[in-house]
């Protein structure tokens, strides 16, 4: 096996990436929130599952796929200015210990999941709460069309 194939298997865990997503986000509709997966926020990133609750509460989860997946990539707190709780998703055999203890934290396989920490709820301004909304109900709509 060559150095940049292994190198691929420690970054490239496509498998586990969507059971993970699919698992956090039957958790979520469980929990009463509306999910899209794939979100563009306003600062450039892309969120793996964004959720709107009953009352326009807005939820992000951050899948990790693996360890590696966790230690190369660090732009997770630039997801918390865009909802009320963020959260971590990561498969059952993923350790723990290596996540911050500020985010929430949902253990998922592709079926379902389970919230192991409760997420920190800081309350969005009115003004982005609104923006955000509008644009998560447009993306939506437009992915309607698509399918």
């Amino acid at each position: 096996m060559s150095a940049a194939f292994d190198l691929e298997l420690v970054f490239s865990r496509p498998e586990t990436t969507l059971s993970v997503t699919r698992g956090a986000a039957r958790l979520l509709i469980d929990m009463g929130y509306a999910p899209l997966l794939e979100v563009c926020l306003p600062n450039g990133r892309r969120a793996d599952v964004m959720a709107i609750g009953r009352k326009g509460d807005i939820v992000i989860c951050e899948v990790k796929s693996g360890i590696e997946d966790y230690r190369v990539d660090r732009k997770w707190p630039e997801y918390a200015p865009f909802c009320d709780a963020f959260f971590f998703a990561v498969a059952p055999e993923f350790p723990e210990g290596v996540l911050p203890e500020e985010p929430g934290l949902i253990v998922a396989d592709a079926f379902g999941g389970a919230v192991v920490r409760d997420a920190p709820v800081l309350a969005l301004a009115p003004a982005r709460r609104k923006a955000l909304t509008l644009a998560f109900a447009r993306l939506g709509a437009m992915r309607t069309l698509r399918d």
